[in-house]
């Protein structure tokens, strides 16, 4: 940037880039554009720390995103896996390296907000964001975006970053579009020294009652963390699997710290990255893996991208040199993480059908095994994985084609007024989780 340029933004008080969200998305798309020398300020609703609901599995592409120098705030790190079929069929399989690490959330997100500020952004709490505007009275020029704060400020910025969570407000101006909505539920339950003693080193996967549903025990010190997920719509169900699920782990007689819920989304494959001189990543694009809901790692990747390209944008001087770097941003998205999600969506149909393969697969079959602890620690993806071995291939395949035969019946009895809304509202769900953007 020219000196010229320098002095006039310090005038109108112009960020290169400003990220909405501190979470492992914000946090991290900051750091990446901070690194790289540019003025980030990172705007937080809450204050910081700030609890969310989280199992916390760090595995290992996390691990790979996190910046230099960073110490992982390990509470357990896990070497067995046990895993039942809606409680039965009870296995543990277990591996003498680290499958993974348990972190909680408020630490983690701190940490990673000071690499951020030790890069050089500057983060500013209890910022509430209301709306973006990317024309009008707010914004100077057409190389500049005013994100504008609840009170009315306006804080301008040459490119701005959505990472504000899955009812995102920026995600809601990109006009991100999702087609899979899950409900997770979640208990912090503490437990005494003999009972965490029990299961140190070790969680708990569960394949539940409900289509594409399963549950986790993830232990971390004298803390057991309970949840289960499941689609959104069957919010009855999934309380009901977590009380079952608590009940006959023996759990129920110990009072949790906290009980929350939170709804988790998938972004629809045709929906935008970006609008204008803003960009989304993170659970704000509906970037997680299908199967598993895993965000954290989605969230880490999507946000340094996220970071560098908006260095890009920040530096465009018109309208067709931001749009051309937003449209390299989506394809580095989609070129790795859509792949993953791709994948996702296919594993969560045919776990959805055969809920007992996959259980009986992990459990008794030594490659299985190895493709989980591959993926776990990081050494290979869900789309490598199908890629290398034809007999994953041939079953997605023949999921497939069974979705599009049903999709072709589905669309022979359709009505001239049928559709969905699948638009990323803000506001109460079905199933009694409430949600607002950060």
């Amino acid at each position: 940037m020219s000196s010229e340029n320098s002095s006039a933004d310090d005038v109108q008080q112009v960020w290169d880039v400003v990220v909405v969200g501190a979470g492992p998305a914000g946090a991290s798309a900051a750091y990446a554009a901070a690194v790289a020398g540019r003025r980030v300020l990172l705007l937080e609703k809450a204050e910081l720390p700030r609890y969310k609901t989280c199992g916390g599995g760090i595995i290992g592409p996390s691990r790979d995103s996190l910046p230099p120098g960073f110490e992982l705030p390990f509470q357990d790190r896990v070497h067995a896996v046990t895993f039942s079929n809606n409680g039965r069929f009870t296995r543990t399989r277990r591996s003498r390296q680290m499958l993974f690490g348990l972190i909680n959330r408020p630490e983690f997100d701190q940490q990673l907000v000071e690499h951020a500020q030790k890069a050089g952004a500057e983060l500013r709490t209890g910022a509430t964001v209301t709306r973006v505007e990317q024309h009008g009275s707010a914004v100077p020029d057409r190389r500049t975006v005013a994100v504008v704060l609840q009170g009315g400020e306006a804080v301008l910025a040459r490119a701005v970053i959505g990472a504000d969570g899955s009812a995102s407000r920026i995600g809601a101006h990109v006009g991100v579009k999702l087609d899979q909505v899950d409900l997770g539920l979640e208990a912090e339950i503490p437990v005494p020294e003999t009972v965490a003693e029990d299961w140190k080193g070790r969680v708990l996967i569960d394949w539940g009652p409900m289509p594409g549903s399963y549950g986790w025990v993830f232990p971390k010190g004298d803390t057991l963390t309970v949840g289960v997920i499941s689609a959104r719509g069957e919010g009855a169900a999934t309380k009901r699997y977590l009380e079952d699920f608590i009940g006959r782990l023996g759990l129920a007689g110990f009072e949790p710290s906290i009980s929350s819920g939170h709804l988790t989304r998938c972004r629809a494959d045709d929906s935008p990255l970006s609008r204008g001189r803003v960009l989304v990543c993170g659970d704000a694009a509906g970037l997680l893996e299908p199967w598993t809901r895993e965000g954290i790692s989605f969230a880490l990747r999507s946000g340094r991208l996220a970071g560098e390209w908006a260095v890009r944008i920040a530096e465009a001087h018109d309208a067709v040199d931001a749009r051309r770097q937003a449209l390299n941003y989506a394809f580095a998205i989609k070129a790795g993480l859509g792949v993953e999600m791709s994948v996702g969506k296919r594993m969560l149909a045919l776990f959805e059908r055969r809920p007992g393969l996959f259980h009986a697969a992990l459990t008794g079959v030594r490659p299985a095994w190895r493709a989980f602890t591959d993926i776990t620690r990081g050494r290979t993806t869900l789309g490598e994985l199908v890629r290398s071995h034809p007999l994953a291939q041939r079953a997605l395949n023949a999921v497939d084609r069974r979705q599009a035969a049903a999709a072709a019946s589905t669309d022979t009895g359709k009505g001239a007024g049928a559709g969905t809304d699948t638009g990323a509202s803000v506001g109460a769900d079905k199933d009694g989780v409430e949600e607002a953007g950060s």
